[in-house]
């Protein structure tokens, strides 16, 4: 189960008794919704079908699969269909290749969702071992879906974009620059990283 809005405002508060900054935000936006994703792989797997596509697209390849494969389609089923099976669902060479990875490193055991490594680095090294998988989609995975309170998807742009309000800085900081000043929320970063897409979507800011 991913971060609950209970514990991100839990976190929140944590952080605005010691941060004027995040508690005067919080008076004006408000908290966040909680965003929680079912933990395995098809969850991943979906960020994959959704990759460079919109989000109509994503929606129909994955109902084409799920008519294909059936609802409660497994690594195996998948592995079983030939290309021109799965082409016919929309995914491209690229897209199998990505989910085939997925798959056979389930089957091998390689990645576990039921027994991730409760190390956020480790857990994070294990997922993008998957093909098409990098840093950033790991971290969103292990934040909606496992709800590991202290992940911090420093690469993405909203976060940062967020950062750059909330701080009251010139320019948006990079992707390194907003790792190290998400250092000052540990170990609520979760919440945080939550708090700034709610307050970069915020319409009134």
């Amino acid at each position: 189960m991913g971060l609950t809005a209970e514990r991100i405002k839990e976190g929140l508060d944590a952080l605005a008794q010691n941060d004027a900054r995040v508690a005067e935000q919080l008076e004006r936006v408000g908290y966040p919704q909680a965003r929680l994703r079912d933990r395995g792989y098809k969850t991943l797997l979906r960020t994959i079908v959704g990759q460079q596509v919109s989000v109509a697209a994503a929606s129909s390849m994955w109902n084409k699969l799920e008519t294909e494969l059936g609802a409660d389609f497994t690594t195996t089923d998948l592995l079983a269909r030939d290309f021109d099976t799965l082409r016919a669902c929309g995914l491209s060479r690229q897209k199998q290749g990505y989910a085939r990875s997925l798959c056979e490193l389930v089957e091998a055991g390689v990645v576990d969702f039921d027994a991730m490594p409760q190390d956020d680095d480790d857990a994070i090294a294990q997922l993008t071992r998957i093909k098409g998988i990098g840093r950033w989609s790991a971290e969103i995975y292990l934040l909606f879906a496992e709800g590991r309170a202290d992940i911090w998807p420093a690469g993405d742009l909203a976060v940062q974009e967020g950062i750059k309000r909330l701080l009251e800085l010139e320019e948006r900081p990079g992707e390194k620059e907003t790792r190290a000043l998400g250092e000052q929320w540990s170990p609520h970063r979760g919440p945080m990283a939550i708090f700034t897409w709610h307050y970069y979507a915020n319409p009134a800011l």
